[in-house]
């Protein structure tokens, strides 16, 4: 199985001395924790891509191809890939650039992106967002596995015999996740093509990504990719560790109160009560972790959330030290030990794809037809 961490690039204030690190040391930090993260035996790193304040994380692979130079085992990933508003030429080429740089070390998530004024900055509508995905990534699917193109969709100007270049790394495209909260379309295209499923579960509880993870299971044996539960999963979490409960709770408040994203709303106690936030001991990480795959079923790749709010980079080191030191060791040994053998233990990665070769249902010629959009809906459990 496979553990690592996410960042989704927040330039927020410390709310216990007021002081906002500069974008290069915002950056520079992320780049740490990564760097972090391999030293302590964790298995990927990922970074959000967006284009609105305060965020910072708007060239993904740029960033991620620095990292890649200065490391050598650590799986580099998105968490997200915006399909949307990002044109599927340019995803199609650079992370095949960034595969070549890598040795192969990437796979990438896609998503649509939920920021409403981010959309017409780039020539999209936000209402049109599930067509988007759909079309763009059937798209891209098409420029990583044909040679030549020709191609005529809806939402951009037609392509007449072009290559992508460079070609995808040994003929094989990167790993796809498909990265959704609530929408239900997105679980679909993911079963459609076979491609991973991630539930980026920090704001809901288990029972919904229960519901989600399952159509996404039930839908990829629909298609023929192999039973529900050999489907590829990964949730995300945050966590912030300490010695005790009441000591974590202390250290962390002030940044939970004040997030970008979920200050202001309900209390921290709340907030852990109904969502994967765990603030406490590793104890308390393991267990709470353990537990969402009997909501979920066994799945293979386990993403923290440790950097967001503010918290200092001291901090963030710390707390990645103790989870690749005394959790992830834990993890890895308790889900392994309830496995089935026929469950698979890890996501698809660059050398297990390539050694497949045609045979990989992730390289088969890719359908004629994008993934139907069905009426827009949601779980809302």
């Amino acid at each position: 199985m496979q553990f690592g961490i996410f960042s989704v690039g927040d330039l927020t204030p410390d709310p216990t001395t007021g002081r906002t690190p500069a974008e290069g040391e915002r950056i520079a930090a992320m780049t740490e924790y990564a760097l972090k993260a391999e030293e302590v035996g964790l298995d990927v790193f990922a970074t959000g891509q967006h284009h609105n304040p305060p965020f910072i994380s708007s060239a993904p692979t740029t960033h991620l191809a620095y990292i890649a130079a200065q490391t050598q085992h650590l799986l580099l990933s998105t968490a997200t890939t915006l399909i949307t508003t990002t044109d599927p030429v340019r995803i199609a080429e650079d992370y095949a650039f960034l595969q070549h740089l890598s040795g192969g070390r990437v796979d990438l998530m896609m998503g649509r992106g939920n920021t409403g004024p981010v959309y017409p900055w780039f020539g999209k509508d936000i209402r049109q967002g599930v067509p988007l995905a759909v079309e763009n990534y059937h798209l891209l699917r098409r420029l990583w596995r044909e040679d030549v193109v020709d191609w005529q969709g809806k939402f951009r100007t037609p392509l007449q015999g072009f290559t992508a270049t460079p070609r995808p790394l040994e003929d094989t495209p990167p790993f796809v996740w498909h990265g959704s909260i609530r929408s239900t379309e997105i679980a679909e295209q993911a079963a459609y093509y076979g491609d991973g499923f991630f539930h980026n579960n920090i704001f809901w509880n288990i029972e919904h990504t229960a519901q989600m993870v399952d159509l996404y299971r039930r839908r990829f044996e629909h298609y023929g990719h192999g039973s529900a539960d050999q489907a590829i999963v990964g949730l995300g979490g945050q966590v912030f560790m300490a010695g005790s409960e009441a000591e974590a709770k202390r250290a962390f408040r002030p940044y939970f109160d004040e997030a970008p994203v979920y200050g202001h709303g309900p209390s921290l106690e709340e907030f852990t009560r109904l969502t994967p936030l765990t603030v406490g001991t590793p104890e308390m990480v393991i267990e709470r972790t353990l537990g969402f795959a009997d909501a979920v079923g066994d799945y293979q790749r386990q993403l923290f959330l440790m950097d967001h709010a503010g918290l200092p980079k001291d901090v963030v080191l710390e707390q990645i030290e103790i989870l690749g030191r005394e959790v992830v060791p834990v993890l890895r040994r308790e889900f392994e030990a309830r496995r089935p053998a026929h469950v698979p233990s890890d996501p698809p990665t660059h050398a297990s794809l390539s050694a497949q070769g045609v045979s990989s249902p992730h390289r088969m010629v890719v359908p004629s037809r994008p993934v139907p959009v069905p009426a827009a809906s949601s779980v809302s459990a």
